[in-house]
């Protein structure tokens, strides 16, 4: 195991150093530069010979952790990159948006920093494919089934991986103009450039799959039409509607949800020329949602040279140390300065939103009120109102589900009571043939629980086509693990 005593030997947890922010929010480049080899190899070293490697516990893929922190350990980066293949179709992507809930579980975690596991993905992948070592893995024979995937996020990618490699004949709909869902529209390029999705795709197109684009599935194309035409479909569409906040002055132009923001931004930075795109520059942003989402509107507003970002949270502001009731191996929640907060901008927390203020139709400003506690509920507090001046408010507060686009009337699939496509414990829904993986069918998530759910659902869609599967099932939609397909 790597080196037995290097955990002993490097104690310091030395992750990826980014760009400087003065260099960096003048492009849309990934912040972050590449980590020294030496570097690298002695922070996998740090990975110990613990026994029980709970990484694999707190990674809904199971990812081989200990395994390819060895070989990398080792310079073996060909046999890393297979270990790492062996459970994650996608690890570039992974390696650069997942939160990383398996360094949370690590047993060095328990008194020390965690092994920079995501810092060592990411090294495998890239170092693989500078080295012309991901290579397409078409299947040896057909089966004459055929699959149809709505959806070309990651969940519905990983179905189409799986399932074209055991020689179904999979096609993929996506009712944008590109493959790669909100991977390509809804990240920024600062945080995962296009290049990481393009090259992937090659590779499943050299492997067999099909893809359909600019198909808009419920309207152009009905769930009924796909069902007579494929063996089985699978949803796998996202959970994309989102949360909105109707308090006064939410019809102000100037007030929008988030991806009105990122996903035309994000197509300006690909070269088109999208209608309704909003350019912050030179002006006052206020966005509503401490997350990942808000996160990326705050990099974006940034790098469109805002005059002033401010992020407003209702909650309290996280410890930046575990707290109790989140003790090891459990994913705590934390106080995490992402690339974005470094570039400037004010975060307020226990802030309550009350109004949306404007003249002539025109936003001015957000009136605030501090957040108190009564009978578990969060309200603002009476008394304490001020108005934030603000010329874009951005909502990032979440998705309340999958967008239903025809699929109850068509094929009569139900949703659950949280907006979700309701599944059994295989994913199927309730009309025979029709399946659901990721957001769609578990509510948003993680990008490593969406790939995770492609590839059990694969499975799944496998054995109900041939009897039985080779495939391995990593997650079952309650979130155990499926012993037996």
């Amino acid at each position: 195991m790597a080196d037995p005593r290097g955990f002993l030997k490097v104690r310091q947890r030395e992750t990826q150093p980014r760009r400087p922010v003065p260099v960096r929010i003048m492009d849309w480049k990934e912040v972050y530069e590449a980590q020294e080899k030496g570097v690298l190899k002695s922070q996998a070293g740090r990975c110990m010979d613990c026994g029980v490697p709970f990484c694999h516990q707190g990674c809904p893929l199971g990812n081989l952790i200990p395994e390819w922190n060895d070989l990398v350990w080792r310079d073996k980066g060909e046999e890393a990159i297979e270990r790492l293949h062996a459970t994650n179709n996608f690890p570039e992507w992974t390696g650069r948006l997942c939160p990383a809930p398996c360094e949370a579980s690590c047993v060095l975690g328990i008194n020390q920093p965690a092994v920079t596991i995501k810092q060592v993905e990411v090294s495998i992948i890239d170092q693989a494919f500078d080295n012309d070592w991901v290579q397409p893995l078409p299947p040896t024979r057909l089966t004459g089934k055929t699959v149809a995937v709505v959806g070309s996020g990651p969940a519905g990618l990983a179905v189409a991986q799986q399932l074209t490699r055991v020689g179904h004949t999979v096609a993929v709909y996506e009712r944008d103009d590109k493959i790669g869902g909100l991977l390509r529209y809804g990240i920024p390029d600062f945080k995962m450039e296009k290049e990481q999705v393009d090259r992937r795709l090659e590779q499943m197109k050299a492997e067999g799959t099909r893809f359909r684009t600019g198909v808009a599935v419920g309207t152009d194309v009905t769930w009924e039409q796909l069902r007579r035409r494929y063996d089985a479909v699978v949803v796998a569409t996202g959970a994309t509607v989102p949360r909105d906040l109707p308090i006064p002055g939410r019809d102000l132009d100037g007030v929008h949800f988030a991806m009105d923001y990122l996903v035309p931004a994000n197509r300006v930075v690909a070269g088109e020329t999208p209608e309704n795109h909003i350019d912050a520059r030179g002006k006052h942003v206020v966005i509503l949602g401490g997350g990942d989402t808000g996160a990326d509107c705050i990099g974006t507003a940034h790098r469109h040279q805002a005059a002033s970002v401010t992020t407003l949270a209702i909650g309290k502001q996280p410890p930046s140390e575990r707290a109790a009731h989140q003790p090891w191996p459990t994913f705590p929640t934390l106080f995490e300065m992402a690339s974005a907060h470094e570039e400037g901008g004010e975060r307020t927390y226990l802030a309550s939103t009350v109004e949306f203020v404007g003249e002539n139709g025109k936003l001015t400003g957000v009136k605030v009120a501090e957040t108190e506690f009564v009978d578990g509920k969060r309200l603002p507090k009476a008394g304490t109102e001020r108005i934030i001046p603000a010329d874009l408010v951005f909502l990032s507060l979440g998705f309340t589900g999958a967008e239903p686009a025809g699929i109850t009337e068509q094929v009569s699939a139900e949703f659950d009571g949280r907006g979700n496509v309701a599944r059994d414990g295989y994913y199927m829904t309730n009309t025979e043939g029709v399946f659901v993986a990721g957001d769609a069918g578990r509510g948003q998530s993680l990008i490593v629980w969406a790939i995770a759910e492609g590839r059990a659902c694969a499975a799944a869609v496998d054995k109900f086509l041939m009897g039985s599967t080779i495939l391995p099932a990593p997650v079952a939609p309650t979130d155990r693990a499926i012993a037996v397909l």
